[in-house]
């Protein structure tokens, strides 16, 4: 390995720029170039690569985003998109290459590697956590506390009027930010992709709540809820339960945002100069995650389709506390 690339790809995590700055930096110190991929696939096809030297990643590892862009790119999922992308890897003479992304990403990674023989290591940058192979992944935890810190805020409002509110969370298919965001709120009830929404279950939850004398209660959503998002859900709650004044929030994209929390830049520092490592000893298609304080390596196919399972003992226990 002379030189490698790296990119940014999929929704941003707080901690891409962590995970970039580690890789960039653990290159150098093997002696390695190293260049940037703008946007993601789009930039591998259209050639926008950069040089990296060590101030390039100066001052960065506080910043949330991705200096280096990130983009959907509809042309790297075809054969032809992807070969207009090889030839660039060979312009530059990449040997390998490090993927910061999810599921998507690394699903790309995975086609292209086959096709085409270019080593890629995959390092999990998202904040749903819903990738095999790593305890938690980079931006899990920066999105976690941001849910927090708003809901805090939103019981301080709720409680002064005597409110119910519906809040919507991040996860179309999984619930994990859901879950852990409603135990660390004392949630009413948590509602997530994995579990049926019963609404009948959750007035008759509220109607206790209110009987112990409750002034105001919370509800986190996921988007993914089959109940149909915390609008749906509010419309239906509030036609048979109007004890409170009814409101829904979306906290949206401000989860994605925001300085990533210390847990998430070291999660990110050591997977980002494992992925360099692995490259160095001739690994492939893997992503590199962090299972019980250890660094440990999963094939994309495995982290990509053997999705988490959402921890039944939590669950119990956000029942348990409402």
């Amino acid at each position: 390995m002379k030189r490698i690339a790296v990119f940014t790809s999929g929704g941003d995590a707080p901690g891409m720029n962590t995970c970039l700055r580690a890789v960039v930096r653990t290159a150098l110190q093997y002696n390695i170039e190293i260049f940037g991929i703008v946007r993601a696939y789009e930039g591998m096809i259209s050639g926008d690569f950069i040089p990296l030297e060590f101030n390039s990643v100066s001052n960065i590892i506080q910043r949330g985003g991705t200096i280096l862009k990130s983009a959907r790119c509809e042309e790297f999922r075809t054969v032809e998109g992807r070969k207009k992308a090889a030839a660039q890897l060979k312009r530059f003479k990449i040997d390998g290459v490090v993927a910061i992304g999810g599921d998507g990403t690394f699903t790309g990674a995975q086609i292209f590697n086959k096709e085409h023989g270019i080593p890629f290591i995959g390092c999990p940058g998202t904040i749903d956590n819903d990738l095999f192979g790593t305890d938690n992944t980079i931006g899990y935890d920066t999105a976690l506390n941001t849910v927090v810190e708003a809901v805090d805020k939103i019981r301080d409002t709720a409680d002064a009027h005597d409110r119910l509110f519906f809040v919507e969370v991040m996860g179309r298919d999984a619930g994990f930010i859901a879950l852990r965001t409603g135990i660390a709120v004392g949630a009413d009830a948590v509602l997530i992709p994995e579990n049926e929404t019963f609404v009948d279950s959750l007035i008759q939850r509220l109607e206790l709540g209110r009987a112990h004398m409750k002034t105001s209660s919370i509800i986190i959503v996921a988007e993914g809820d089959d109940g149909g998002g915390a609008y749906e859900v509010a419309r239906k709650v509030k036609e048979k339960f109007n004890h409170y004044e009814t409101k829904v929030s979306v906290l949206g994209h401000i989860q994605r945002g925001g300085s990533p929390s210390a847990a998430d830049r070291v999660l990110a520092s050591i997977v980002g100069k494992a992925a360099v490592e692995a490259l160095l000893e001739g690994r492939e298609n893997e992503m590199v995650g962090v299972i019980n304080r250890k660094v440990a390596f999963t094939s994309f196919e495995k982290a990509i389709k053997h999705n988490c399972e959402i921890n039944k003992e939590l669950l119990h226990l956000a029942e348990s506390l409402a």
